[in-house]
């Protein structure tokens, strides 16, 4: 039985992909999300077990990681799913717990400690696979203005923040070559009937079980297990923006994120 953890679970892809796990009765689901009383529900509906924090708090990461250490002693999947998309009108430039930009915060630098804390674990459990939400919208960061302080849009926001975890992807497959665990990013469908989507404003493109089955194909599918290092669109291997694969832009953002994240 695999163990295998998703955040953002309390709604749209989180959830439906917890149902959908749960419904093949061989894995053991440990749930993340903000809301408590929402994550209850998918809890009683998939038998997961649940785990709260906010990803806007690099501290409440570190707390989220410590927990499934101490009361797991392996964790075979990390589904990095839980986000923050943008608004129809747009909203003013917000800033996280720890004064990071909040999309910058929650879509990138929360995954990417969580996965950093945890890592020890996916060692110990391999073969194992972290499987990284990402999306067709990407843009890369200006490192002279990483926190997006001049010209701010939530859009422009949110599709750096997912670029930005498309190259870290690429840097930790390389990291964890011949380790037994895997790391790809996924675009999972377009627009699909979530609240994330509803709130952009956006006509609905692809249905949910789309970015189900395209999601779950990295999480289980024998055929994936030791493909890594790859960005998918759907359940193809597409090419991501070119800056996720240039070798200096990948090297400064990662000074950039060891800086923000205050790890060596």
């Amino acid at each position: 039985m695999a163990t295998i953890l998703i955040t953002g679970a309390s709604d749209g892809l989180g959830r439906a992909s917890a149902e959908d796990l749960a419904a093949a009765g061989r894995h053991r689901l440990l749930l993340h999300g903000r809301d408590a009383r929402r994550l209850a529900e998918v809890a009683d509906a998939t038998g997961g077990e649940t785990f709260t924090a906010d990803f806007s708090s690099l501290a409440d990461v570190r707390r989220l990681a410590a927990q499934i250490a101490e009361s797991h002693d392996r964790l075979d999947v990390l589904v990095n799913n839980a986000g923050i998309g943008f608004h129809k009108d747009g909203v003013s430039r917000e800033t996280s717990a720890d004064g990071h930009e909040l999309r910058l915060a929650v879509n990138y630098l929360a995954p990417v400690l969580l996965t950093r804390e945890l890592l020890p674990l996916l060692r110990r459990s391999a073969p194992s696979r972290i499987v990284n939400v990402a999306s067709i919208g990407q843009a890369p960061i200006d490192f002279d203005d990483p926190q997006l302080e001049r010209g701010y849009t939530d859009v422009a926001a949110y599709c750096r923040s997912k670029l930005a975890l498309i190259a870290h992807t690429f840097d930790l497959a390389e990291e964890l070559a011949g380790s037994g665990v895997t790391v790809n990013s996924v675009h999972p469908a377009t627009y699909m009937p979530t609240a994330m989507s509803s709130r952009s404003g956006m006509e609905v493109v692809d249905s949910l079980e789309q970015g189900v089955a395209a999601t779950r194909r990295l999480v289980d599918d024998p055929e994936t297990a030791e493909i890594t290092g790859r960005y998918f669109e759907g359940e193809k291997e597409a090419r991501a923006a070119e800056e996720a694969y240039d070798p200096d832009h990948r090297r400064r953002l990662g000074e950039l994120t060891r800086q923000l994240l205050a790890v060596v």
